[in-house]
């Protein structure tokens, strides 16, 4: 893709259909989008009209029926999903460090990362603790810094507060949304609440 206004990722005419024994059903088409460099996108919807279905094409998990996906330089892709996850058995930073034991990328530099990512975003004097110890809010910010910590270029948020409380899903949008703008990351969101995206 030749990137000529800062685009990164591009999608066009994008098309997904699910099939069974009996029928088919459409889950998202004619899908066009631009997504720029340090942008924040929210894709606002009800459930059931496509949004996780998008970002599990976009990352990877499912196939797209048709339709074009062109991402810029073979950027990394990080998806953070709705329910925190965090493995109960495991710390803080032992949940943090998940996705670059995966992806063999665990090194003392990828650690200190980890450790300079809770620190900054106020979980250092966590990190030596389990899950169940943290409000809800504390975790999904976990959650995020889990997915910070194998540096992706693009964020996908799939509903990260959808299990919180108002209150607290205001203040944590707010703060995700400065983390994410403070990390200097892409990120595309989707909701079905739209006091999400204003917030």
């Amino acid at each position: 893709m030749i990137n000529v206004d800062n685009t990164i990722l591009e999608i066009s005419n994008l098309k997904k259909i699910y099939h069974d024994k009996k029928s088919e059903i459409l889950a998202i088409e004619n899908i066009d989008l631009k997504v720029k460099d340090k942008e924040f996108i929210s894709i606002v919807g009800p459930s059931g009209c496509g949004k996780s279905t998008l970002l599990s094409i976009l990352s990877g998990l499912e196939n797209k029926s048709s339709g074009n996906i062109s991402l810029n330089n073979n950027l990394k892709i990080g998806y953070m999903l709705q329910k925190d996850s965090l493995f109960p058995w495991r710390t803080i930073f032992e949940n943090c460090l998940i996705g670059l034991e995966v992806s063999n990328t665990l090194t003392e530099e990828s650690k200190n990362r980890v450790i300079k990512l809770l620190e900054t975003y106020g979980l250092k004097d966590f990190m030596n603790k389990y899950p169940d110890s943290l409000s809800g809010g504390m975790r999904q910010r976990v959650a995020l810094i889990r997915t910070l910590a194998t540096n992706p270029d693009i964020l996908l948020l799939d509903e990260p507060f959808s299990a919180l409380d108002y209150q607290t899903r205001l203040a944590l949008s707010d703060d995700v949304y400065k983390i994410i703008k403070n990390e200097g990351k892409t990120a595309i969101m989707v909701t079905h609440d739209l006091a999400e995206p204003i917030s």
